[in-house]
């Protein structure tokens, strides 16, 4: 009786939003939730369901297709980009070419097509749930040496999670990313919490890998094997031994190479150019790419065998725009560093420069973030603090055009001025005070590390009114 009563609590807390403008679906997809002991809700357009979603209260997600506002799978995106999103099952009675593949690729769980049974609904209810069970323990982090690895998100700290269970085993691990997004760093951190950590940690980048020369920079060669090929050399697989291979970019190693490195993979063994002979390595392999691995198996750019080999654990690294919660603390920490790098007092940072390095969208990820923050240091060597001003010109420029954008302000009226004479004379000046109000007190407080006594000294100001302009500006500390 305790048992089922603990079954009852634990299902109950699972949460599903229905979005499906077919009255009579939305209501068998309730019973079936409510009778499996699951919580429901419902939403019959796109716009209302997906403002629910983003509230990040729900579990599970059953998604029309075709809805009287929008196109389901148009809004996946959205709300995958919430931290711990929910699980995305699409329902839909047009069978689009090609739907089930995008719904997919976007990051749907399940794509299925009405009219479906019950069985086969609840079932890929009841798998949803599971999985996400799965990841609920996932979040829990393993005690694990992050290396430099920085950020709180729930994103990244689930891959950090994942990093650590994938360090404890040998099996092949495969890190997707865009470029920029760490994914060298987090091959560096399984290495380094795995049992291989005091051995080698062997880097490839399979894109400039020459072609003439990749198998005996892999594999070695023997003496003779070619012209110039004067003395006998390990490759790096056998460099590998006892510890990790590193295969960067590994979407664009020759399919010829491929092969052979199936066989490694399977045998443990390989042999040199020119020799007749086998060695052995024991290596445990990280691979990484940028590409969609299974488009290009589809086309025949890359082996379907060799992908299923590589891809016994996944981490999916997320850009850095998805990571708006982490840019704070990435531009403290890499401000400290640049600052001591060239043997500056170490600056603070304005709310202003803060401001426009959450707008920007940062589509080198964190290389690009590195290299700005690098340039906001050294660009102005005696300034003790970082203004806005200090950032690369491409970068304000971007974040003037998003706030444009988020106004409803075209850029050619930013150039032109004209969206200076939709508002009164009156509302402009009053605009522009309070913006340069906030921006003077922002930098005033961070210029007196918040010492009020000080504050008031420089501004002028009385006590009472330096709190009411902060209160009013919305300036904390």
């Amino acid at each position: 009786m305790e048992n089922q009563t603990d079954n009852l609590k634990k299902k109950s807390k699972y949460r599903i939003l229905i979005i499906d403008d077919d009255e009579g679906m939305s209501y068998t997809l309730v019973r079936m939730v409510e009778e499996a002991g699951y919580l429901s809700d419902t939403a019959f357009r796109l716009k209302d369901g997906l403002k629910k979603a983003l509230t990040g209260e729900y579990d599970v997600v059953f998604l029309d297709v075709q809805l009287p506002d929008g196109n389901g799978i148009e809004i996946i995106p959205k709300i995958r980009s919430i931290d711990f999103p929910p699980e995305i099952i699409i329902i839909t009675a047009y069978g689009e070419p090609g739907g089930a593949d995008l719904a997919l690729k976007s990051g749907a769980w399940d794509y299925l097509q009405k009219p479906s049974d019950i069985r086969t609904m609840e079932l890929s209810l009841i798998r949803a749930l599971e999985y996400r069970s799965q990841k609920q323990t996932l979040k829990k982090p393993l005690e694990v040496n992050t290396q430099g690895i920085i950020g709180t998100s729930p994103r990244l700290l689930m891959c950090i999670s994942l990093m650590g269970h994938a360090s404890k085993s040998d099996a092949n691990a495969l890190i997707y990313g865009e470029t920029g997004t760490g994914k060298e760093l987090f091959a560096k951190a399984i290495h380094l919490n795995s049992n291989r950590c005091s051995n080698p940690f062997i880097t490839i980048d399979c894109t400039s890998l020459p072609h003439s020369l990749a198998e005996s920079i892999l594999f070695g060669h023997v003496k003779g094997a070619f012209t110039g090929a004067d003395k006998s050399h390990d490759g790096l697989v056998k460099q590998a031994d006892q510890g990790t291979l590193f295969l960067d970019e590994i979407g664009e190693l020759p399919l010829a190479l491929q092969k052979k490195l199936l066989r490694v993979l399977q045998e443990k063994k390989f042999r040199p150019v020119g020799s007749k002979k086998e060695i052995k390595s024991n290596f445990r392999l990280v691979s990484a790419t940028n590409k969609d691995l299974e488009e290009r198996a589809n086309s025949g750019k890359f082996r379907q065998d060799l992908l299923f080999r590589l891809r016994t654990f996944i981490i999916e690294l997320p850009p850095l725009r998805e990571r708006k919660k982490d840019i704070n603390a990435l531009a403290a920490h890499y401000v400290e560093k640049f600052c001591k790098d060239y043997h500056f007092e170490v600056k603070n940072i304005s709310e202003g420069f803060l401001d426009m390095i959450q707008k920007y969208s940062w589509p080198g990820n964190i290389r690009e973030f590195i290299s700005a923050m690098e340039s906001s240091v050294v660009v102005d060597p005696l300034s003790k603090i970082l203004f806005s001003k200090h950032l690369p010109d491409y970068i304000r420029v971007k974040a003037v055009e998003v706030h444009a954008a988020d106004s409803g302000i075209t850029v050619e009226q930013i150039k032109s001025n004209t969206h200076l004479t939709q508002q009164t004379l009156k509302d402009y000046r009053t605009a522009g005070i309070a913006r340069i109000e906030k921006e003077y007190l922002d930098n005033l407080m961070t210029q007196t590390n918040w010492n009020i006594q000080q504050a008031c000294g420089i501004s002028g100001l009385k006590r009472a009114r330096l709190y009411q302009l902060l209160k009013m500006h919305d300036i904390s500390k």
